[in-house]
């Protein structure tokens, strides 16, 4: 071989970048010692940028296209402090690729609960996860900041560091949002959007990264507070709640032996609304008696001969209204004993008055 093919392999003539991946963020053209030749051809293809680094120093920056490396298209290569040659003969100089493609698809997640002020629950714990695309825009800042002087730099490398950078700026937009947990789940793209021009300007500056999407996929709470909100959802469900009392207290009386608790709650409320009615036609009333003419009581109807009563106050037992509402007397005296019922305790015995128990009917 002779000198002149010798000194031609020694001189690189065109510098070019396949990327057969899909994750590089930086690629260092290897230069394997060689200079590059005054004329040589660089090829930059679509979605790519080249940046010449010369003694550490940032040089020209090229994007897609095909350019003849010569003085008269770098000039801040043949200016650069300790260019002696003025780029009339080979030199040497670091080639830098960046990718500038959009990445898509990346995750985001908390790790660690965030603690938020919220207003139906108060303090909770709230945990999310999404997705985000990016692109490089800064391609010096993101070299000088990120990448270095890594000769193939790729995404997995920086993952950790964007996810955590997502998190905290999130945490952060979350908290000064003050949007309800309950609203979280209806709330994800508006949520996504928000958080954009608070989540880019920190990205730019720090890193050279523009973030072009950011999606909250899920945001999930504790299981004692996803319980609350379950029996919150089922109460507005059920929606008319008087209704929904009548409706379990008919299925209750259907239920043999009346359905235990929910049977005796069915009871005294049918008890109450029959003595509601027998109040309304003087039923109470010791000193009434039954029309001349009036029909007889039913076949197996028990008569209820009513306490001793004085002339001014009508007052009963806790056995005459225990029968008289069809629950039994330690119904009653357990109603007196919450408040719930008024009654006078003499001795050991109570006595309730007609005006205690209107009272205590018409709740």
């Amino acid at each position: 071989m002779g000198l002149l093919d010798y000194l031609s392999g020694q001189f690189i003539e065109i510098i070019e970048w396949t990327d057969d991946s899909r994750d590089t963020l930086s690629y260092r053209w290897p230069d394997n010692d060689k200079e590059i030749k005054n004329g040589a051809q660089l090829i930059v293809r679509e979605s790519q940028t080249a940046q010449f680094i010369y003694v550490g120093q940032f040089g020209d920056t090229f994007t897609p296209g095909k350019y003849s490396l010569t003085t008269d298209n770098i000039p801040i290569m043949s200016t650069l402090k300790g260019w002696k040659y003025g780029f009339n003969s080979p030199f040497k100089a670091d080639v830098y690729f960046i990718n500038t493609r959009l990445f898509t698809g990346n995750k985001w997640g908390t790790s660690n609960p965030i603690m938020m002020r919220d207003t139906d629950f108060g303090i909770v714990r709230v945990r999310a996860f999404g997705t985000f695309d990016f692109r490089i825009t800064d391609v010096k800042l993101f070299l000088k900041e990120v990448a270095g002087s890594d000769q193939h730099f790729r995404l997995d490398e920086f993952a950790d560091t964007m996810r955590s950078r997502m998190v905290s700026i999130f945490s952060d937009a979350l908290a000064s949002a003050k949007v309800p947990v309950l609203d979280l789940a209806t709330r994800y793209t508006e949520v996504g959007e928000a958080l954009l021009p608070l989540i880019n300007p920190a990205m730019q500056a720090k890193y050279g990264i523009e973030v072009t999407s950011f999606i909250l996929e899920n945001a999930s709470v504790p299981p004692e507070v996803e319980a609350a909100i379950d029996k919150r959802s089922s109460m507005g469900a059920i929606g008319n709640l008087n209704d929904y009392v009548k409706f379990q207290m008919a299925q209750g009386m259907g239920q043999p032996g009346g359905g235990g608790a929910g049977g005796t709650a069915a009871e005294m409320a049918v008890g109450f609304s029959m003595a509601q009615q027998m109040m309304q036609s003087g039923a109470f009333n010791p000193n009434s008696t039954t029309p001349t003419g009036g029909s007889p009581l039913p076949v197996g109807t028990i008569p209820v001969a009513p306490a001793p009563v004085s002339s001014a106050v009508e007052i009963f037992t806790p056995a005459q209204v225990a029968q008289t509402l069809g629950v039994t007397e330690a119904d009653v005296i357990s109603s007196i004993d919450s408040g719930d019922l008024k009654g006078k305790k003499i001795g050991s015995a109570y006595r309730i008055t007609k005006a205690a128990l209107d009272e205590f009917l018409s709740h």
